[in-house]
């Protein structure tokens, strides 16, 4: 397959290039290498991830997301509104919900009348052990020390977070310290990272910086770990609107431990990708 047909897509600014495999099945040796070729924002179409739509096998659908650097990722929130709301708008889904298979489980998209998506995103892991950081895996790991003397609270939504609370996240010179503190040795697969700045107990602003993507305008899931992370340090309520720099998410932690995010997604635009083994060392 020389030809690869795809959707760019954006929600509040996290972007991705979408595949839809249900169409047309992709068949390339090595999808980190497409994921890495496709993203470049210079060579291809430019993204913070390739995203595939499949079938999956234990609910309707399947995504599979892969980071700039060629890593899949098990989750990405921004990338499942997008996932969401291309299968609806090309018709795979006829009612106001469905589920998607994911590398953090199982999740429920509901579209709401409004156009905006509300995702079931599972339960918060707050121990080391699931989380996914040296130490005693039953212990948590809240205001601990991490690198260039900031403390920072971990959170898993199916991949790992750490939260770090500072007055101002504009004077963050996240270029230099989210490499730092993402391949940091205590988190054993890596973690992305967020600043987070507390405006009141139902308002948050927050910057990131992606694992294997660097600094992007949101996270879907690192929002949703921001949120439990002001809830259970007693900096917030347990429903919150978050500023990102690519636009707003709602944050809602019930106390059962669900974490449900809502917020857009939109196209930006269509396009293929022609004699693409050409342009690469894919086969």
């Amino acid at each position: 397959m020389e030809i690869l047909n795809f959707v760019k897509m954006q929600g509040i600014g996290n972007d991705f290039v979408m595949v839809d495999a249900l169409a047309e099945p992709t068949n390339f040796a090595d999808l980190g290498e497409l994921a890495s070729f496709v993203c470049d924002r210079r060579r291809g179409a430019g993204g913070d991830g390739l995203i595939l739509i499949e079938r999956g096998d234990v609910a309707p659908f399947r995504m599979r997301m892969f980071n700039p650097d060629g890593s899949e990722s098990e989750m990405c929130g921004n990338g499942l509104r997008c996932f969401g709301r291309l299968i609806k708008d090309r018709g795979y889904v006829q009612a106001e919900q469905t589920t998607v298979e994911t590398g953090a489980g199982v999740l429920e998209l509901q579209f709401l009348s409004d156009g905006l998506i509300r995702i079931n995103m599972g339960k918060a892991r707050l121990t080391r052990g699931e989380i996914g950081i040296l130490g005693e895996p039953s212990s948590t790991f809240q205001e601990s020390k991490i690198p260039e003397g900031y403390l920072g609270t971990a959170v898993s939504m199916g991949n790992p977070h750490v939260v770090i609370f500072v007055d101002d996240v504009s004077k963050v010179d996240l270029s230099a310290i989210g490499p730092t503190l993402e391949i940091d040795p205590q988190f054993i697969n890596r973690t992305n990272v967020h600043f987070v700045q507390i405006v009141d107990r139902t308002h948050l602003i927050q910057r990131t910086w992606e694992r294997g993507a660097g600094i992007t305008l949101a996270c879907g899931t690192g929002a949703c770990a921001c949120g439990v992370a002001a809830f259970i340090t007693g900096r917030a309520d347990r429903t919150v609107d978050i500023k990102l720099p690519g636009g707003p998410l709602r944050i809602e932690y019930l106390e059962d431990g669900s974490v449900f995010m809502t917020g857009p997604a939109t196209v930006v635009f269509e396009g293929t990708f022609d004699n693409l083994r050409r342009r690469s060392t894919l086969n």
